[in-house]
């Protein structure tokens, strides 16, 4: 018992950093023993961030210590780099051997995303049950139900009561570990209704299943997009759901533990493009695939960054004669990028969760104008005022006033037009919609205020 609150603390709080140098010095030792003792302690989640913390060199170490313990979940629970690094470490031979230990979901998840060749072998190292199971799901596209769903399910025929129900559970062997509903299947396997267990358990031994008052049926498309399924989870509320192919006969379940995993991903996936990182890019990575990753944005910065330094060239004379202007011009710039932010991580949120929509595109758009005016005019009027005080330019601070107006408005309007736009043509408005809205306030507010600046002051 207490062994077993030991390791719910662990899990709750991760494990204490110094394990890592604990273990290393007992791989450098070669002190088996120590390392086994710790690692039989960690579930399969901690032992995968212990694996992703250690430098290449000493994984391999590591791994042949804990070979002949090693639990299946933890390649599950790895990224995708080093996941694929273990798997190597380990040898198709012992992956192959493993891999049918794990639910179908997770032993596709384990091999989707490598090398075809090396994935083959695999394939072809599995006995033929197996493989054609796990191929099963591969043959659906990337991001799609049917490379989430688990072939582990129950299924009954209408006609079944409960107490025959009951005692095939308990009689039956090749069940899923887990399962949550039964569902009841017409006589070519379509789905007709889904049973919580604890709507059967409480139900008379003699009652029909197709009598008892079933959960709303949600069946899910194997063709159908993750972020879709997630919305459906989260809709309906849901705690699993059926998978049906093209001819909506019943062919595998999605758990809400997929679903956690789905959100997790897609929420870490916008904020990486966000932030101009295209792919899987993980902290562990090394300096060399990281600066890969990164280069393509960076340069499409660099040419809208130049695009604006254009701008600014147009005025060169104007600023020759107003020093003030260099100094005053990136505030217009800056206000006008963080509000078009702010408007533009609202409008990516709202486009994932199904939240924007052509149904309420005018109304949603006309209050980001409004709030953009708000805030530019309240702002306006005190970069304005502090402007005209530093400078002793009271012209100079009426222009700045004005520019600060327009820039937040046209960042505020674009903020949330660049990613409906960008959605509507098919891209994802996390991946560039953030490059698209710099260069326009950059572009706008120096155009605006140097503009502005020429007309009136100079």
């Amino acid at each position: 018992m207490d062994k077993d609150v030991t390791n719910i603390k662990k899990t709750q709080n991760q494990f204490d950093p110094s394990l890592i140098s604990e273990i290393m010095n007992s791989v450098d030792t070669n002190n088996r023993i120590s390392v086994i003792k710790i690692i039989e302690e960690l579930p399969p989640a901690d032992i995968a961030d212990i694996i992703q913390l250690l430098r290449s060199s000493e994984r391999k170490s590591f791994l042949d210590i804990i070979k002949d313990h090693f639990d299946p979940e933890i390649l599950s629970d790895l990224e995708e780099g080093a996941r694929e690094e273990v798997i190597n470490l380990l040898g198709h031979n012992f992956v192959a051997e493993i891999l049918p230990k794990l639910e179908t979901d997770d032993a596709v998840h384990v091999i989707e995303d490598l090398k075809e060749d090396d994935k083959n072998i695999i394939l072809n190292k599995i006995p033929k049950r197996d493989r054609e199971e796990l191929q099963l799901s591969l043959n659906y596209p990337d991001d799609s139900a049917g490379r989430l769903m688990s072939l582990d399910f129950v299924a009954t025929p209408p006609d079944w009561d409960v107490g025959r129900t009951i005692d095939f559970l308990r009689d039956e062997k090749d069940l899923p570990n887990e399962f949550y509903e039964i569902y009841i299947v017409g006589p070519t396997f379509k789905p007709i209704a889904a049973l919580s267990l604890s709507n059967i358990l409480r139900s008379e031994r003699t009652n029909k299943l197709e009598n008892l008052k079933s959960d709303h049926l949600v069946a899910i498309p194997a063709e159908m997009d993750k972020e879709l399924v997630a919305h459906q989870f989260e809709r309906f509320d849901l705690v699993s759901a059926p998978v049906i192919d093209e001819g909506g006969r019943l062919i595998g379940v999605i758990t809400a533990d997929d679903i956690v995993d789905v959100i997790q991903e897609e929420a870490g996936e916008d904020i990486k493009f966000l932030g101009g990182v295209v792919g899987d890019e993980n902290i562990t990575d090394s300096a060399l695939r990281t600066s890969r990753g990164r280069f393509t944005w960076l340069l499409i910065n660099l040419f809208t960054a130049i695009i604006a330094s254009t701008v600014i060239a147009l005025f060169d004379g104007t600023i020759e004669e107003m020093v003030a202007l260099a100094i005053l011009m990136p505030i217009v710039a800056s206000m006008g990028g963080n509000a078009g932010t702010q408007t533009l991580t609202i409008a990516v949120r709202s486009i994932s969760t199904r939240e924007l929509v052509p149904l309420n595109y005018r109304r949603i758009i006309n209050k980001e104008i409004l709030v953009s005016f708000y805030n530019g005019v309240f702002f306006a009027i005190i970069v304005g005022i502090l402007g005209a005080i530093w400078f002793e330019n009271n012209p100079l601070g009426i222009v700045l006033a004005i520019a600060m107006t327009l820039n937040m408005l046209v960042a505020g309007l674009s903020g949330i037009l660049i990613p409906l736009g960008l959605y509507k043509i098919g891209v994802d408005p996390a991946l560039a919609s953030s490059v698209f809205l710099t260069t326009v306030t950059d572009v706008v507010g120096f155009f605006s205020f140097l503009g502005l600046a020429t007309w009136l002051l100079v």
